[in-house]
């Protein structure tokens, strides 16, 4: 599997602080082994021509037997190699040993790789199969022969091979050592980008949506000189204009919840006398008008319906202002029979399925309120459904609590509504809704009842198959 490159910024960092080290390293040593090479050369090219033939011009005569007509190896360094040629021909070829010379067995290739030399004074390099590389130059003897005199290359390669090993050993400590280093120095410089990311990482955890929300402070340490100080102080600031946002728009929630509890509040007692006269007019014995009589049958109609979206706004305000409900043992199995039966009453043309447990279900809660939200969701599938569409309510226990399901087989939620099927005043069918009376504040109901019992409610829907589940912890 390709191993992929480190992502975080310390990761980079650190690699590519490592990496410009080896590429530092890798120039020092393609640039000192040749450097080095070059003056170890030059350096025995200068005893080459220091040491002036002298062995080599010793091997122009044949040697006799007799001791002072050996070859010259004074002052000649040991493995110093000289040959003589002869119309292109080697004579003789010995090599320095223990301050003596001894005859240098030659191959053919040997034999051709010397008569090859150039006579120009300067060193050259061959390669002699008994004796391995040298460095060689030639000269012109005084009997038209031609001297070649070689010192080894060995001791050269030696030395760079000997220098490649230390850098190699060096260079890899070096990375090893910059790699922990550079890693700490990294980590430590980052460290207030870190504390940039931990307040997002808080900031993001935070319930933003609603409610008033306590904002962490501001970033200590913010240099603007540095561009992490600049990130922190850009964080400080965005922060700031988001705490600003969330109090104004806390102020304004707050606002509106007391204008619709105030509003419903006062709204209550002329409602209910326009109710208390319309109906007392209906009561009438004397002659009434037909057109007048339908004029008070739909006040009070009107009435009776106004009457109920302002319990239900001041049932929200409540619910929003926190107003905490009753906490009493609910027999929820009993609340689905009753709300069933309520729902099987006003809605004979639809098919009721009851999928209960054997036992009673029991959760604490506001049993007024649950059977409220559990009657708005069956109303809910009665409205907006046609006649004969199946209705089945459910209910299940697990781990997470006490699951309540209604589902139908009707015409499902359009797609775009069902992002907002739970927010106030939201209708399928505006024109229909409020034919049939409904406020579209039903589903809210269900929303913030189910939610200040500590529960959660979703909906799924498709043509042919709708679902409402509320989950309320045991």
């Amino acid at each position: 599997m390709k191993r992929l490159p480190p992502r975080t910024l310390r990761g980079q960092l650190t690699v590519g602080l490592v990496t410009l080290l080896a590429l530092a390293c890798l120039a020092v040593g393609i640039t000192t082994a040749p450097a080095l090479r070059g003056f170890l050369m030059g350096r025995l090219d200068e005893q080459l021509v220091a040491s002036g033939g002298r062995f080599a011009a010793s091997l122009e005569h044949e040697a006799r037997p007799d001791a002072d007509n050996r070859p010259d190896t004074r002052g000649q360094a040991e493995s110093t190699f000289g040959a003589r040629l002869l119309n292109g021909t080697t004579t003789q070829a010995a090599v320095v040993d223990d301050d003596t010379d001894r005859p240098v067995p030659l191959t053919s290739g040997d034999r051709r790789a010397l008569a090859t030399v150039p006579v120009d004074g300067k060193g050259h390099g061959i390669h002699l199969s008994t004796l391995g590389s040298y460095r060689v130059t030639a000269f012109h003897g005084d009997d038209g022969d031609v001297l070649i005199t070689g010192l080894p290359l060995h001791p050269v390669e030696e030395t760079v091979h000997r220098l490649e090993a230390v850098e190699a050993v060096l260079f890899g400590a070096a990375l090893v050592i910059t790699g922990i280093a550079g890693a700490q120095w990294v980590r430590i410089s980052l460290r207030p980008l870190q504390r940039v990311t931990a307040r997002a990482a808080e900031v993001s955890e935070l319930p933003l949506a609603s409610g008033e929300i306590a904002m962490p402070g501001p970033l200590s340490d913010t240099d603007p000189r540095t561009e992490v100080g600049q990130v922190g102080t850009a964080m400080n600031h965005m922060l700031g204009h988001v705490e600003d946002a969330l109090v104004r728009r806390q102020a304004s929630e707050e606002g509106l919840r007391r204008f619709a509890a105030d509003a419903s509040h006062e709204l209550r007692t002329p409602v209910a006398n326009i109710r208390g006269h319309a109906e007392l007019a209906l009561r009438h014995r004397g002659p009434v008008a037909p057109e007048v009589r339908h004029a008070l049958e739909r006040i009070d109609d009107e009435s009776q319906r106004m009457s109920r979206i302002v319990d239900d706004l001041l049932l929200l305000a409540r619910l929003d202002a926190g107003r905490h409900l009753e906490h009493e043992p609910v027999d929820l199995t009993l609340l689905i029979l009753n709300a069933t039966a309520d729902a099987r009453a006003a809605g004979a043309d639809h098919v009721w399925r009851l999928d209960l447990p054997e036992t009673p279900v029991t959760v604490p809660g506001d049993a007024h309120r649950l059977q409220q939200a559990i009657g708005n969701l069956l109303a809910n599938a009665r409205t907006h459904t046609p006649p004969g569409t199946d209705v089945t309510i459910a209910l299940t226990t697990g781990l997470r609590g006490a699951c309540v399901t209604v589902t139908d087989n009707g015409p499902g939620i359009p797609e775009e509504l069902q992002q907002t099927v739970f927010g106030r005043f939201v209708r399928a069918d505006p024109a229909r809704s409020r034919s049939t009376g409904s406020s579209g504040l039903g589903l809210a109901i269900v929303h913030a009842v189910v939610t200040a019992h500590g529960g959660t409610v979703a909906m799924t829907s498709s043509p042919g198959h709708t679902t409402f589940r509320l989950l309320l912890p045991l």
